[in-house]
Parts: structure tokens; C-alpha cells; sequence
């Protein structure tokens, strides 16, 4: 099931509707990544409310891709974690500690509003 990815100048907006398979993943993983180089964007949300698993493939995927799109000097955040998922990976010690997390689309954003451009890409 494709992700609908929604640009809104100067960031993209990828809201994850169902449970994805791992092939939908990669392609997502490779949808933003195109698009985020094709649109010359400076971030990227990835919004997860409709997930209540997330597993390790899914946990390490996005990993992958926000450390991808940082070396190409795009920063993300995932929004919208739900508590029981949250609550499940830290009992499976899943983590999500190098990536950029925020409650909901609106402090995602705020969060991408506050760091200051050419800062993306650089060390933590």
C-alpha cells in the first residue's frame, strides 16, 4: 500500500494509513528519499498515528532513512507514536534514539521549523 506523501514548502509529509508489508517500507524508504532530493526539501514527518505495531524491520527502516536523508542534509521526525506502541518497543528494546520524535503533524513541524538551515546533515 503506497504512503501519500504531501509537500508542504519546504518539507515533505508521509502519514503512514495502514500496516505496512516490509516491501511497502523500502518503498516508502525510497519514495522520500527521490522525492526529498527532487523537491530540494529540508525535512522530512513521517506521521505513524494509524500504526499500533511497529516491529524491529519497521523500527530499524525508518532508522535507516533518517540517517539517509541526514547525510543528505534533510532532517525527520517521526509523529504520532502511539503510548501502547511506544510501550511495546521499549519492552522489546526497540529505540528510536538517534531520530527526531514529537507528539502529533503540528510539533513535528515546529520541530523542523527550529532547527536552523545547513545545520541538517551535521553531528548531534
Amino acid at each position: 500500500m503506497p504512503v501519500p506523501i504531501l509537500a508542504q514548502a519546504p518539507y515533505l509529509i508521509a502519514s503512514v494509513q495502514a500496516a505496512l508489508t516490509d516491501a511497502d517500507l523500502i518503498g516508502l524508504q525510497d519514495s522520500l528519499l527521490s522525492e526529498a532530493q527532487r523537491r530540494r526539501c529540508h525535512g522530512v514527518v513521517v506521521d505513524v498515528t494509524a500504526l499500533d505495531v511497529m516491529d524491529s524491520f519497521s523500527t530499524q527502516t525508518l532508522r535507516s532513512l533518517a540517517a539517509m536523508l541526514r547525510l543528505r542534509g534533510v532532517e525527520m521526525v517521526i509523529v504520532g507514536i502511539q503510548p501502547s506502541v511506544a510501550m511495546a518497543m521499549v519492552q522489546l528494546g526497540l529505540t528510536m534514539l538517534d531520530v527526531r520524535t514529537a507528539l502529533d503533524l503540528e510539533e513535528g513541524l515546529a520541530c523542523l521549523r527550529a532547527i536552523p538551515q545547513g545545520r541538517a546533515g551535521r553531528g548531534r
